[in-house]
C-alpha cells in the first residue's frame, strides 16, 4: 500500500503541480537526453543549462557534434570542469555516428555499453526517449526513497545502492517510466531537499516515514559523512511549557548514547536569521506559530579527526508539533542529569541553560 501511494501520489503531484523548468524537460530525442545528463553530471541545472543551449545551437544533432574538431568542442565545454566528460562525449558522438550511422541503440544494455554512460544516464536515455521500464537512482531519488521509507542503510554503501536500486525498481510506474523518472528526480529537487525539505505541504507526508518518526533530518545515511573533517552541526533548541526537546544519539558515529538537541547537520555554513528560522520551521515542521528567543555565535570543537562548528538556536513553541513528538521532553532540572557531548555543554555553560 505504501509503495501504490508513492507512485501514484509522485505522478499526481507531477502532473498538476511540478512546475519546475529545464529546456530539456519532456524531451524524446536519445541525443539531447544523452547531452543533458553528460553536461549535468558534476554540474549544477543552473550552471549546465546555458552550455546544453549552446551545444545544441551549435550541434543540433549527434551527427553535427561528431564531425566537430576538438578545440572546437572543448573551448564551449570550457568553465565545466571535469574534461574526461567531454572526451568521452566526442567518442561516443563519432562511435555512433560511425558504426550506428547516427541512430542511437534504443535499449539499455546496448546504452549501458556506450563510453561514458553509467546504469544512471542508460535509464535516464531509456525511460524519457523510449518509455523503458528503467528506474534513475541519482541523489535526489535516494534522499525521497530513504525518508519516505524510513531506510537508514547508508546510501554510499554497497548494501544500500543494492537496496535503493531495488526499492526505486519496486516502485517505478512500468507503463509510465519516463514521466514518473522525471517526477522522482524533480520531487527531490524542489520538495524533499536536502536541508530545508518541504514537510509541511509533501503530499507524501501522512505515508513518510521519515516525518512520522522526526527523522527527516537524519535520512539519508552517508558512509562518508564520518571521513569529513569539516561538520556543520546547527541545534534547535525547542522549548513548550517548560519542556525541552533532547533526543540520544544511537547510531555509529561520534558521541554515541549522549544526548543532545534537535539536530540539523549541513555540509556547509548556513546563514541563520529570525527569518530564516520561521521559513525553516514553517516548510519543515508546520510551525507557523512560535518565538526564535536567541541565535548563538559560532562555536567550534576540534575531534581527533574532525572539527565541529555550528551554532545554537533556541525556538519557544506553543504546542509539540506532530513532527516533533516522538523525541523525548524533558523538564530544565532533569537535562542535569542527562549526558552531552562537550559541543553542548560548552554551549549550556556559556548561557546557563
Amino acid at each position: 500500500m505504501m509503495e501504490k501511494f508513492f507512485t501514484e501520489t509522485l505522478l499526481k503531484w507531477h502532473k498538476k503541480d511540478n512546475q519546475r523548468e529545464m529546456p530539456w524537460k519532456g524531451e524524446k530525442d536519445p541525443y539531447k537526453i544523452w547531452l543533458s545528463e553528460v553536461i549535468l553530471q558534476q554540474t549544477r541545472v543552473a550552471q549546465g543549462w546555458a552550455y546544453y543551449d549552446r551545444f545544441i545551437k551549435n550541434f543540433p544533432t549527434i551527427m553535427d557534434l561528431a564531425k566537430a574538431k576538438d578545440p572546437e568542442v572543448f573551448k564551449l565545454w570550457e568553465g565545466l570542469g571535469y574534461y574526461n566528460r567531454c572526451k568521452n562525449l566526442l567518442f561516443t558522438a563519432r562511435e555512433i555516428a560511425k558504426e550506428r550511422q547516427g541512430q542511437f541503440p534504443n535499449s539499455y544494455e546496448a546504452l549501458l555499453a556506450l563510453k561514458g554512460v553509467g546504469p544512471y544516464t542508460a535509464a535516464a536515455i531509456a525511460s524519457f526517449a523510449y518509455n523503458l521500464p528503467y528506474a534513475v537512482v541519482d541523489g535526489n531519488v535516494f534522499r525521497v526513497l530513504s525518508r519516505y521509507f524510513g531506510q537508514d542503510e547508508p546510501i554510499d554503501s554497497t548494501v544500500g545502492k543494492h537496496l535503493f536500486t531495488e526499492l526505486a525498481a519496486r516502485v517505478l510506474a512500468k507503463k509510465e517510466a519516463g514521466l514518473y523518472n522525471q517526477a522522482i528526480m524533480d520531487f527531490g529537487a524542489t520538495m524533499c531537499k536536502p536541508f530545508s525539505p518541504s514537510c509541511s505541504i509533501c503530499p507524501l507526508q501522512k505515508k513518510c516515514v521519515a516525518y512520522a518518526d522526526g527523522r527527516v533530518n537524519r535520512l539519508p545515511v552517508k558512509e562518508k559523512t564520518l571521513l569529513r573533517k569539516t561538520r556543520w552541526f546547527y541545534y534547535f533548541l525547542f522549548e513548550q511549557d517548560g519542556k525541552w526537546l533532547v533526543n540520544q544519539r544511537m547510531g555509529k558515529d561520534i558521541w554515541q548514547n549522549l544526548h543532545e538537541f534537535y539536530l540539523l547537520e549541513t555540509e556547509e555554513a548556513l546563514k541563520w536569521d529570525e527569518t530564516a528560522v520561521k521559513n525553516w520551521l514553517k516548510e519543515q515542521i508546520g510551525v507557523n506559530k512560535a518565538v526564535v528567543a536567541k541565535i548563538s555565535p559560532l562555536f567550534v570543537q576540534q575531534l581527533t579527526h574532525q572539527q565541529i562548528k555550528g551554532q545554537f538556536i533556541t525556538v519557544r513553541l506553543n504546542s509539540i508539533p506532530p513532527f516533533l513528538k516522538k523525541y523525548q521532553w524533558e523538564h530544565v532540572n532533569s537535562l542535569q542529569k542527562l549526558a552531552f557531548p562537550k559541543f553542548i555543554t560548552q554551549y549550556r555553560d556559556a548561557f546557563s541553560l
